[in-house]
C-alpha cells in the first residue's frame, strides 16, 4: 500500500506492510527509486512493519529545486525518519543502498534515533579518492543534459555476469534531472560519514558488493563493533543481483543483534 507525507511542502512518497515487529525502513540509492528494494520488502514483510520510500526528487515524490540544504543528507535522513513515524514505527532499523546507507548512518549517529543500520555496498565513506571524485563530478551531472555522462558511470557500476535489471537501471538511473543528481552526487562528497560512523552506538552491518567503495579496515578502523559482510557474484546492485545472499545477511544479523 502506498503512502503520501508532506514534510516542509515536499511529498514524500513510501510502501508499507505490516505483519511483525522490528519495524524496517528500506532507502535506495543515487537516482534510484523504492523498486531497488523490491526483493527484500517482499522477503521481510513475512515477518515485519516494513516501509520502502522514494527519496525526494526520485519516483512518485515531490522533486524540489536543488537549492542550499535541499539534498543534504541530514535532511534526508531527517525525510526517512519523518517516512517512518508517518507510518508508526518505533525500534527502527534503517537498511540503505548506496546513497540510502548514507542517510542511514546520518539517522544512526543521532542519538536513540534508530535502532540498528545496515548498510548495502555503502557509497564512500572512508574513501576520500571516491568521496573527492563525486565532488569534483558536480559541473558533468549538472550539464548532462543528454544523460551521456551518467549513463557512462551507471555502466560501470556492474560485474560482466550482472544481469537483474541492468538495462532498466542503465536507463532509469540518468532520466533524473541533471540538477538533482548533481546536487546529491556533491552531497555524498562533502558527507562525513567517517565521523558518523564513529559516533554510532547501535549495531550496524555493513554489506559490500564483490568491488565495494569502502575497504572493510577502514570501516573497522571507524567502528570497531561493525559488522562486515560481502556479497558473492553481484557488483553495485547486490541486494537485486542475489537478493537471497543479502538477506540472509540481514537476518543472520537481527538475530544476533535481538532485533
Amino acid at each position: 500500500m502506498t503512502e503520501f507525507l508532506s514534510r516542509g511542502g515536499v511529498r514524500l512518497a513510501y510502501d508499507i506492510a505490516s505483519a511483525g515487529d522490528s519495524a524496517m525502513i528500506f532507502v535506495h540509492g543515487w537516482s534510484c527509486d523504492r523498486s531497488y528494494f523490491a526483493p527484500q520488502f517482499e522477503h521481510f514483510a513475512a515477518g515485519h512493519a516494513v516501509a520502502a520510500m522514494d527519496l525526494r526528487g526520485h519516483g512518485d515524490s515531490g522533486q524540489p529545486g536543488p537549492g542550499p540544504g535541499s539534498y543534504d543528507v541530514e535532511t534526508l535522513a531527517d525525510d526517512a525518519l519523518a517516512a517512518a513515524e508517518a507510518a508508526g514505527f518505533t525500534d527502527l532499523v534503517v537498511v540503505g543502498h548506496s546513497l540510502g546507507a548514507l542517510i542511514g548512518l546520518a539517522c544512526a549517529a543521532r542519538p536513540d534515533a534508530i535502532r540498528a543500520l545496515v548498510m548495502v555496498d555503502p557509497a564512500p565513506i572512508t574513501n576520500e579518492a571516491a568521496k573527492a571524485f563525486f565532488r569534483e563530478s558536480f559541473d558533468a551531472i549538472n550539464a548532462d543534459d543528454d544523460r551521456s555522462w551518467r549513463t557512462a558511470f551507471v555502466s560501470g557500476m556492474f560485474l560482466p555476469t550482472d544481469v537483474a535489471r541492468r538495462a532498466a537501471i542503465i536507463q532509469e538511473m540518468p532520466a533524473v534531472s541533471p540538477g538533482i543528481a548533481a546536487a546529491l552526487i556533491q552531497a555524498m562528497g562533502e558527507f562525513d560519514g567517517a565521523s558518523a560512523l564513529g559516533k554510532i552506538t547501535v549495531p550496524v552491518l555493513s554489506i559490500g558488493s564483490a568491488v565495494p567503495t569502502n575497504e572493510p579496515a577502514d570501516l573497522r578502523s571507524a567502528c570497531p563493533a561493525i559488522t562486515i559482510g560481502q556479497t558473492v557474484g553481484a557488483g553495485h546492485f547486490n541486494q537485486l543481483e542475489v537478493p537471497g545472499q543479502v538477506n540472509a545477511m540481514i537476518e543472520q544479523f537481527m538475530a544476533i543483534s535481538h532485533l
